[in-house]
């Protein structure tokens, strides 16, 4: 034999216990953090990309940060469209772990963390998306591959639906999605499916009643399109040369204003 049969290694035990004492590290000196898998509704097959994909689950979980003096990557980067934040981190999960906590339930069909899903980092209260998922470090120490890397960088937020059920992540949506579908009037006892305030079509369209609140100024408040409106005189209070248009204005229960726009064609 070429090795000492004496002073085998990776044994059974041995790397339970290599194991265990990896566990019980992250947990002594782990961050609490949220696992967000990505659920795809309709994935391009060109650009690898989905807008309309949600992050409908939450898994609390033990990951130990790699990052000791702040984060890695370029971080403040100015380019052609601006600043941009280029914030990278390292994050280090038992494969135990994630598969007790994650894995075995029975939502996802993935055996290891994607890329493409969330960490949420409450210490920073900021969201990381997975780049990378290193499964072979450290190189089979015992000959066995007991943890996964998580190379991540701050996520981009482009009005993906977050309905977590925890206030802090789903506070993400509320302030930043452009998404007028989350402000439309609900009625308190709901006659149909969703208890939406619905408009007649006779095209076969769905209208909705949208809440006045929902502004892009609001909501981004870089975009300048409402400035060009009023420069260019394309308001919805201006009056065309084929009609008019009138507003009533009313208010719901919490004061909320909110306005139905009437129009009359010219003859």
């Amino acid at each position: 034999m070429p090795t000492n049969v004496y002073f085998s290694t990776g044994t059974t035990s041995e790397q339970r216990l290599y194991e265990d004492l990896i566990i019980e590290q992250l947990k002594i000196y782990g961050q609490d953090v949220f696992y967000l898998p990505r659920k795809i509704a309709n994935k391009d097959t060109i650009f690898g990309e989905d807008p309309a994909s949600s992050f409908d689950d939450s898994y609390i979980i033990e990951m130990y940060v790699d990052n000791t003096d702040g984060y890695m990557g370029e971080q403040e980067i100015i380019k052609k469209f601006g600043l941009e934040l280029r914030d990278d981190i390292k994050f280090t999960v038992s494969k135990l772990r994630w598969e007790t906590l994650v894995s075995n339930n029975g939502d996802l069909v993935a055996e290891r963390p994607q890329e493409g899903d969330l960490v949420y980092f409450p210490t920073t209260k900021a969201f990381f998306e997975i780049q990378f998922v290193e499964h072979e470090q450290p190189f089979y120490q015992q000959s066995a591959l007991p943890v996964y890397k998580l190379s991540c960088t701050k996520w981009e937020y482009s009005s993906e639906r977050v309905d977590t059920g925890i206030a802090s992540i789903d506070a993400v949506e509320d302030a930043l999605s452009t998404d007028t579908m989350n402000f439309q009037f609900s009625l308190e006892t709901g006659t149909s499916a969703s208890g939406a305030i619905t408009l007649e079509s006779d095209v076969g369209e769905i209208n909705y009643l949208v809440n006045e609140s929902f502004t892009m100024a609001t909501q981004q408040p870089v975009d300048q399109g409402k400035d060009f409106e009023d420069k260019a005189g394309t308001t919805t209070s201006s009056i065309s040369a084929s009609g008019s248009i009138s507003s009533l204005a009313f208010s719901s229960q919490r004061g909320i204003p909110f306005k139905i726009l009437s129009g009359t064609s010219g003859g």
